[in-house]
């Protein structure tokens, strides 16, 4: 009821496998930590499009779930996990569609030190081929699944 849009969109992508092997790539001390290139080119390819942004209907808090948009309607895959609340986030518009209510310990303990280093674009041209030869100490998800 947070986000809808953002919600359905992520279980289509979690039911397609989108993010099974996906790195997380990003990461920035004391704000998020983001995922959401599939290991393969052409599977992020597929998913491409955008979605419409959702009113946001509840606060960035730790372990809130969002996707990343870089203006009005411009969601996709790009997904980040609130290492803290970030209220600021609220006013630009990035509605959270869930929580991490079991395991905020692992996501701080995620590989951190490549910090923003990973190039986006090459992760959307090259997945996790460019991912594994030049960042290869990146935490990553196994498989994504709907309990």
């Amino acid at each position: 009821e947070w986000a809808p849009r953002g919600a359905d969109h992520f279980y289509e992508l979690v039911k397609a496998g989108f993010y099974d092997q996906a790195r997380f790539f990003r990461w920035v001390p004391n704000f998020v930590v983001q995922f959401g290139l599939a290991a393969s080119p052409a599977m992020t390819k597929k998913w491409e499009t955008m979605i419409d942004d959702d009113p946001v209907g509840h606060t960035n808090t730790r372990g809130a779930v969002a996707f990343a948009k870089i203006g009005k309607n411009s969601r996709n895959t790009l997904v980040f996990i609130n290492l803290r609340t970030n209220q600021t986030l609220d006013d630009q518009g990035f509605a959270a569609f869930g929580m991490v209510v079991e395991g905020m310990d692992a996501v701080q303990k995620l590989y951190g030190k490549y910090g923003e280093k990973p190039d986006q674009e090459k992760i959307t041209q090259q997945g996790n081929s460019y991912l594994k030869s030049n960042f290869p100490l990146l935490d990553y998800i196994k498989t994504a699944t709907i309990l």
